[in-house]
């Protein structure tokens, strides 16, 4: 086998890779090939985001069961926007390997909520289930987006808030709550 030449810096790169997937306090994945150390990541930084996602997907179902015990009708949103192109775009799914199935709702915002209002009018509003309640700049921006093309006639921001031991769902409107300053419309 002929020897390679490796730069310092990148020996020193390897070898602390090679330290943290010896260690018990690292996950470590290996790439497809068997060969390379793809993730090396910290034990307990990896059960903290399982959990952060479970807790999100329990409070998403409570959102949701709330919005249908209102009257309204909820359907998951499967669709995204391409803010460069400036239209609505089907939502990627995302592949878990782990599971080995492609997941569904990775669309922005997270349910279409729809309540008759009379005669052959609907309100239609967007519902982002956020546990903090805060939105990124990409998201604000795709609100914006929606409101500005009257796609829905509100979104609503869906967020946790703890009343002693029972967590309540508190819901803020985003023409509100960012008012001006995010609003197109």
């Amino acid at each position: 086998m002929p020897k390679i030449k490796i730069n310092k810096e990148h020996k020193e790169e390897i070898m602390e890779m090679v330290r943290k997937a010896g260690s018990e306090e690292y996950e470590t994945s290996w790439g497809d090939d068997g060969g390379k150390i793809s993730i090396s990541k910290k034990k307990s930084e990896v059960k903290k985001g399982r959990t952060s996602r479970a807790r999100g997907a329990r409070f998403e179902l409570k959102v949701r069961e709330d919005l249908e015990s209102k009257g309204r009708v909820v359907d998951k949103w499967n669709n995204n926007i391409d803010l460069e192109e400036g239209k609505i775009v089907a939502a990627k799914r995302k592949y878990n390997p782990f599971k080995k199935m492609l997941v569904v709702g990775t669309g922005f915002p997270d349910f279409i909520s729809i309540k008759h209002v009379h005669s052959g009018l609907y309100s239609v509003i967007g519902v982002e289930v956020k546990i903090n309640g805060i939105l990124s700049k990409e998201e604000k921006e795709k609100c914006a987006w929606y409101l500005g093309n009257k796609t829905f006639s509100q979104i609503w921001i869906a967020k946790a808030v703890r009343k002693g031991r029972k967590i309540e769902i508190e819901y803020d409107d985003f023409a509100e709550k960012y008012g001006k300053k995010h609003n197109k419309t």
